[in-house]
């Protein structure tokens, strides 16, 4: 038990390595081909385990990807200000938040491609635009807020149609641009999507939280 009262959760070490083979495998895998073509035996064999663990920890392959793809997702968010219109006013390009997403999508093209594309995951996109909406929300209202403290379900976090718009704008742009086999590099495009966005937050009249930086 916690000092707080809170239960103290105790995860098994043994459940954390299997979780962890299973995910490493899935990301060895799509990267030779899409997540359509790969079998739960294709997954256990790769990672050495039996198909009775990997239906301890997953229902079926596109749960699996959810999980695998949480740690990029939050590795994608992590200081990453969505609405700012102190980077906006900046002279330099570099700050542009968008770049490090785009790059980052660049990175990892060809697992987004295979998750994000035709024959991918729902759930993966839908957990995808979840993290981003949240993101966005913290990043214009609450300083400091912990995202994880935001449940999936729609009555787990705030109603804001405004950071729902901001998430389904990137990903939209993304999972094109990543389909066409990422035409033009991650500067170029955060540079042609970011005014755009921010034209079309600022029409609706929302005032993005601003950030004291250091001189």
């Amino acid at each position: 038990m916690r000092d707080d009262g809170t239960p103290t959760v105790v995860v098994d070490p043994r459940a954390r390595r299997s979780k962890h083979a299973l995910e490493a495998a899935l990301l060895d895998l799509v990267a030779g081909k899409d997540l359509a073509q790969i079998s739960v035996s294709d997954i256990t064999k790769a990672a050495g385990l039996s198909r009775s663990t990997f239906y301890e920890h997953y229902t079926d392959v596109h749960s699996l990807a959810e999980s695998a793809c949480t740690v990029l997702f939050d590795e994608l968010l992590e200081g990453t200000l969505l609405i700012d219109p102190q980077v906006v006013d900046s002279a330099d390009s570099r700050d542009n938040p968008l770049i490090p997403v785009f790059a980052h999508f660049a990175e990892h093209a060809r697992l987004y491609r295979s998750v994000l594309g035709p024959d991918g995951s729902a759930r993966v996109i839908n957990h995808l635009l979840h993290r981003i909406r949240v993101g966005a929300y913290l990043n214009r209202r609450i300083e400091g807020a912990v995202p994880s403290t935001f449940g999936d379900g729609p009555t787990d976090n705030p109603h804001d149609p405004e950071a729902a718009f901001v998430a389904g704008a990137i990903v939209g742009t993304v999972v094109d641009w990543l389909r066409r086999g990422c035409p033009g590099t991650p500067q170029s495009m955060a540079a042609t999507v970011w005014p755009q966005l921010l034209g079309a937050v600022s029409v609706n009249g929302l005032a993005p939280r601003t950030t004291s930086k250091s001189t």
